[in-house]
């Protein structure tokens, strides 16, 4: 977000004539427009705002004192983030990610364009409410709010009289500076504490946390034509997964235990479910003698066709002495036995044997997968009857309302191509519908992260930033350095601050 800085060039002693973006002396309300910036000013909300700031002015000062101090400290702690995108390793791609809520490298859907923009709106409006409170309780009126574009910047500014800021002593100028960060930041707790509560305030519409269900499937995702909006996804690879965030987190577990190929048991959330290297299939001899035979070329087993699966008897099998591969459907094979140690295994798992032994006349076979491809079981429930959506997690895998597929492929693109939720309807007729609760998270989430990243923002030293105005004023109340001193030191610290973050978010942005 692009501002404009208030203009009280104490220190600088300079017309501020030449400023990039006009200055507001003369109460000049009219819209203007440009090569390089056009803004709409709106001027119906200045009595409303100035009375109610004036009326609980006592209250406002001490409201903004506060936010003063946590102004004044969100320009050290913004100065050091900066300097941590310097850091030699992925720290900054992972703090871009929490505080902006995406990384560099994914991509952002027209559904979350839509979030951002609306989120967008509501912070800087939040943000520039602060400003006029906060000056409407030192006695100035705002001439205007003005929504612009400068260059290819959006943003919003509210404009105040210059010479009555220019008067105001330097602590409650910076109540006035530091008031739209301040604003901001209560923002965020604020979206953090309705988050908490969601679950508790849907509670008698939504379950929540007890099973993951599909909001949407877009047509480019690998799950596209297996999973419809409405289903609840049971497990993956026989682990049970209840909230989005498990979902990601056991894709990431099983890719890695994909690409290490170790037989390293390790341990994953709820009880005693561990992982090992194989994973087979009871198979029967007759079907093992009905499949094609796979080739080898370029040291990978092939299949004809697209339909079909390579697959290789588990090493600890004794029913197939020579490693021979053979086609099979995988559609036909994931409705058998499970054999070999590479399942999860829980207390009541019954038709998983942990190791090679299968019945008379059955082979324990496992699929080949190749590097960077993984074989996933997804097991799932349909909830669109009645007496679907009534059967508990609990249930028969023999259902008509239960079933699974294999996934064959990039296993974390796929975790991600999907969207989920953990609130479930309570029932299929619910009026808000299933994605109600999701709308709801996902505009409180984006709301946080954008809030957050305007916190940001508006406290590094940089110019036309709040963190230039908020400065200038500190800088001012110390009354140890010669105007000289301050002059310099506010410079330097703007100059450098300025390259410092262009450099940084290129960093992050377009090489992180």
């Amino acid at each position: 977000r692009f501002r404009m800085r208030f203009g009280r060039h104490r220190l600088a002693g300079e017309n501020d004539d030449d400023s990039v973006l006009p200055l507001r002396r003369n109460g000049n309300t009219e819209s203007e427009a440009s090569c390089c910036y056009c803004d709409l000013k709106i001027s119906m909300f200045n009595e409303p705002i100035f009375r109610l700031g004036r009326r609980f002015s006592g209250v406002l000062k001490i409201w903004f004192s506060i936010g003063l101090g946590f102004g004044v400290a969100s320009l050290l702690l913004a100065t050091v983030f900066l300097l941590l995108q310097f850091h030699p390793n992925p720290l900054s791609n992972r703090l871009a990610a929490s505080l902006f809520g995406f990384s560099p490298s994914m991509r952002v859907s027209l559904s979350g364009i839509v979030y951002v923009f609306v989120s967008t709106v509501i912070t800087v409006s939040v943000h520039e409410l602060g400003h006029a409170l906060a000056a409407a309780s030192e006695g100035i009126q705002m001439e205007y709010i003005a929504v612009f574009v400068a260059a290819i910047f959006p943003g919003g500014l509210v404009a105040f009289d210059h010479d009555l800021l220019q008067s105001l002593p330097s602590f409650n100028a910076l109540r006035v500076y530091c008031a739209g960060i301040w604003h901001n930041a209560v923002l965020c707790a604020l979206c953090v504490f309705a988050l908490f509560l969601l679950p508790l305030v849907l509670s008698p519409f939504y379950k929540h946390g007890e099973s993951l269900v599909v909001v949407d499937v877009p047509s480019k995702s690998s799950l596209f034509g297996y999973l419809s909006p409405g289903d609840v996804i049971v497990s993956l690879d026989g682990i049970r997964v209840y909230n989005p965030s498990e979902w990601l987190e056991l894709a990431a577990i099983l890719d890695k235990q994909n690409s290490e190929k170790t037989s390293n048991a390790s341990m994953y959330l709820r009880g005693s479910r561990r992982f090992h290297h194989g994973k087979g299939y009871c198979v029967p001899i007759s079907l093992i003698e009905e499949g094609l035979e796979g080739k080898m070329v370029e040291n990978q087993y092939v299949c004809p066709g697209g339909d079909l699966t390579p697959f290789l008897a588990m090493p600890c099998s004794n029913a197939a002495p020579k490693e021979v591969s053979v086609c099979l459907d995988a559609k036909d094979i994931v409705k058998l036995s499970k054999c070999g140690d590479g399942w999860v295994t829980t207390t009541s798992d019954t038709d998983v044997k942990s190791d090679c032994v299968c019945s008379q006349g059955e082979s324990c076979l496992q699929a080949v997968q190749s590097p960077g491809v993984s074989w996933t079981e997804i097991t799932y429930k349909r909830t669109s009857s009645q007496d679907c959506s009534r059967l508990g997690l609990d249930f028969n895998t023999t259902s008509s309302c239960v079933g699974k597929f294999v996934f064959v492929g990039d296993l974390i693109a796929m975790s991600n191509s999907v969207h989920l939720t953990a609130y479930q309807p309570r029932s299929l007729f619910i009026f808000f519908g299933r994605s109600f609760p999701d709308i709801l998270e996902r505009s409180l989430t984006c709301t946080f992260h954008v809030s957050l990243a305007l916190v940001l923002l508006n406290s590094l030293p940089v110019y036309y930033l709040d963190g230039e105005s908020i400065l200038e004023s500190s800088l001012e109340s110390m009354t140890w350095l010669s105007q000289r001193k301050k002059k310099k030191a506010l410079q330097v610290c703007l100059v450098g601050g300025s390259l410092l973050s262009l450099l940084a978010f290129f960093r992050m942005f377009l090489i992180g």
